[in-house]
């Protein structure tokens, strides 16, 4: 019998560049994620700038990429530039900008101090009131949080808060981790 194979042409050129859109699922979490930080206020990133200069790359389109970053367990400068330049979803996040390194460590140090542990935060709760991840099991940096509650049982108001302040705990240590990433590979460049 002969042995029949799927076309397979690697250096084939397409009439059309494929849309990114098109390629990523209505449900995905980097649609939530996009639309959750399309819904919230950044006026205090924004005054952060002081004007004037070469144009920088839009603050909302990179707290976007280092929010779905974090969410991917990605928190090096480098990894999430080399992501813009090869994830489908990092680059459709960005809208096909391809920030480097140097450019995501500066926006995270100099206009994100302060303000990221507040949005990461609001984004878990918001994932979670909308279904995409439960606080009975949410996994954190390699961590399970387990809430001891069922269908069948109460979740007491003592329980939710120890579990929320577990998870507070949690995204301060991780915030702690990125920074000393963020800094050694800062470290590296000067």
């Amino acid at each position: 019998m002969a042995k029949l194979f799927k076309d397979y042409t690697q250096d084939q050129s397409y009439p059309f560049s494929p849309n990114l859109e098109e390629l990523i699922p209505e449900n995905h979490l980097v649609r939530v994620v996009s639309d959750f930080i399309d819904q919230i206020d950044i006026t205090s990133i924004l005054c952060s700038y002081p004007g004037g200069g070469t144009s920088s790359y839009h603050p909302r389109m990179l707290l976007k990429v280092i929010a779905y970053a974090y969410i991917e367990k990605i928190y090096s400068g480098r990894q999430i530039a080399k992501a813009l330049r090869e994830n489908i979803n990092f680059m459709w996040l960005a809208g096909g900008n391809q920030a480097n390194f140097r450019a995501i460590n500066r926006f995270r140090s100099q206009r994100l101090s302060g303000n990221i542990q507040a949005v990461f935060r609001s984004m878990i709760e918001y994932l979670i009131d909308s279904g995409y991840i439960r606080f009975e099991k949410y996994f954190l940096d390699g961590t399970t949080i387990e809430a001891n509650a069922r269908a069948s049982s109460y979740v007491w108001t003592k329980n939710v808060k120890r579990y929320k302040d577990a998870l507070e705990e949690k995204v301060r240590r991780l915030f702690e981790e990125i920074d000393r990433i963020t800094e050694a590979e800062n470290a590296e460049l000067w």
